[in-house]
C-alpha cells in the first residue's frame, strides 16, 4: 500500500511539473537569446536517417519553430540499409511537413561513401564536409547534432558527432555558428517519457527543450509518416521515448 501511495505521489509530481512547464516552458540559449533580441536564428539540424529528425529532434525543431525561427534539415542518408532508401527520403518530406519544415529546407544526402549500416562508421572528414556546405548553403548560425554516443550508440549518429567536433576543435565553423549536441541518456531514462522532466531538469545540459501534449501528438504524426519503419517496437518507442517529449542539448567548443 505504501508503494502504491509512492508511486501515486511520483506520478502526480511529474504530471503537475510537465504541465508548469508546458506553460512556463525554458527556452535553449540560442533560440531564447535570438527571440529577445527580436532576431531569427537559423537552425541547421543535421541527421543521419530518414525519422530521425522527429524520434530525437522533434521538441527542439518544433520549439525553435514556435519561436518563430528557421529550421533547416540535413539528412546524409537516405535509409536504404532494407533498399528502402527512396520510399523512406519520399516519407522525410512527409515528416518534414507535419513538423513544419518546408521542402526547400531539407536537404537528403545519397553518396554511397556514407551508407545506412550501424556497424559503419563514417569518415568524419567527408560528414565534415557536407555539414560545413550546407551551413554555408543555409547561413545557419546554429548548427544540432548527435553526441558521442548518438542516443542509440548507432556509428552513423556518433559519426555525425565526430565530423561537426573536428570542424570546432580545428577551428573550420565559422566564428558566428553555436553548436549543439543532443545528450544521450541512460536506457532507463530513455523510457520514461515525460517522468524524465525533472532529471533533465536538473542535469549539466545548457539548453531544455520540453514538448507539450499538442507537440508531442505532432512528432507522433510525423514519426507515423515514416510508414516503412512502424515494425512493433517503433509503436512502444513512440508511446515511451523521452524524446519524443524532452530534448537537452550540450554545447561544442566555444
Amino acid at each position: 500500500m505504501v508503494v502504491l501511495v509512492l508511486v501515486g505521489c511520483v506520478l502526480s509530481f511529474a504530471v503537475l511539473l510537465h504541465l508548469f512547464l508546458w506553460v512556463h516552458r525554458p527556452f535553449g540559449n540560442f533560440a531564447s537569446a535570438a527571440h529577445r533580441a527580436g532576431r531569427r536564428a537559423r537552425v541547421l539540424v543535421v541527421t543521419a536517417h530518414p525519422d530521425d529528425e522527429c524520434m530525437f529532434f522533434a521538441p527542439t525543431v518544433l520549439e525553435t519553430l514556435r519561436l518563430g525561427h528557421q529550421v533547416f534539415l540535413l539528412c546524409l542518408s537516405t535509409g536504404n540499409f532494407e533498399k528502402k532508401g527512396f520510399t523512406r527520403r519520399r516519407e522525410l518530406f512527409k515528416s518534414a511537413a507535419i513538423l513544419g519544415i518546408p521542402a526547400d529546407n531539407v536537404t537528403v544526402v545519397d553518396n554511397p561513401d556514407l551508407p545506412d549500416d550501424i556497424n559503419i562508421a563514417w569518415d568524419p572528414k567527408l560528414v565534415a564536409q557536407k555539414i560545413l556546405e550546407q551551413v554555408f548553403e543555409t547561413s545557419a548560425n546554429v548548427v544540432i547534432t548527435f553526441d558521442h554516443y548518438g542516443v542509440s550508440g548507432h556509428k552513423n549518429h556518433s559519426s555525425l558527432y565526430h565530423g561537426v567536433n573536428d570542424l570546432v576543435e580545428k577551428g573550420q565553423m565559422p566564428d558566428n555558428v553555436l553548436v549543439y549536441a543532443l545528450e544521450s541518456v541512460s536506457l532507463m531514462r530513455k523510457y520514461t517519457s515525460f517522468l524524465d522532466v525533472l532529471p533533465s531538469i536538473l542535469s549539466s545540459a545548457s539548453t531544455l527543450f520540453l514538448s507539450g501534449y499538442p507537440a508531442v501528438l505532432k512528432a507522433q504524426r510525423a514519426m507515423c509518416a515514416h510508414r516503412s519503419q512502424l515494425v512493433w517496437f517503433r509503436w512502444l518507442y513512440i508511446a515511451f521515448s523521452r524524446y519524443m517529449v524532452i530534448n537537452t542539448l550540450r554545447p561544442l567548443g566555444r
